[in-house]
């Protein structure tokens, strides 16, 4: 059954990420990536998610699991409210619709960090690590985390080709995923 659920993620997640598949160097390609280590993880832990709530490891995966709603949340309202999405930005047909941004997005969540939607997805990877913390569950967020990083350097580039100077200055002043350190 696992298997089933696998491939129809699959299907969903390329379908999802079509666009960005015609080229390797977008960011939609390794964040497919990621996003399929991720559905690995859940169906690999699957099992483990109401096992003993309280133990040690169960509340830092529900800590993060609801952490990650945080970046999730503000990051999708302020790219809709500020970023001034267009379905018709020339040249990004490898975007979703509300990473279409027309302006440069630099306040709210993101005076503080330049990545929230990733940040969000790391922190509900390793939430779902820690659900069953194991070898084969590590190998899959290390994965989808190293995944998520090359995502975010790709959208970076991305970023730096349609928004330019303003968005290299925009880096030097904000982090990657977390606020004043990374």
């Amino acid at each position: 059954m696992k298997i089933i659920g696998f491939l129809l993620g699959t299907a969903i997640l390329v379908f999802i990420s079509r666009g960005s598949l015609r080229s390797a160097r977008s960011h939609g390609f390794p964040r497919l990536l990621a996003w399929e280590c991720m559905l690995a993880l859940f169906l690999f832990n699957v099992d483990f998610w109401f096992v003993q709530p309280f133990a040690w490891n169960q509340i830092i995966a529900w800590a993060l699991l609801f952490l990650s709603l945080i970046p999730l949340g503000y990051g999708v309202h302020f790219l809709r409210t500020r970023g001034r999405p267009t379905q018709q930005r020339a040249g990004d047909p490898a975007l979703l619709s509300f990473e279409k941004t027309t302006q440069l997005v630099t306040s709210g969540i993101y005076k503080f960090i330049r990545h929230p939607l990733y940040c969000s997805l790391l922190l509900l990877t390793w939430g779902m690590y820690f659900k069953h913390p194991e070898i084969t569950a590590f190998t899959l967020s290390a994965t989808a985390s190293i995944f998520l990083f090359f995502t975010a350097k790709a959208d970076e580039q991305e970023c730096l080709q349609f928004f330019g100077d303003e968005y290299e200055e925009y880096m030097r002043r904000s982090k990657m995923f977390i606020p004043y350190i990374f």
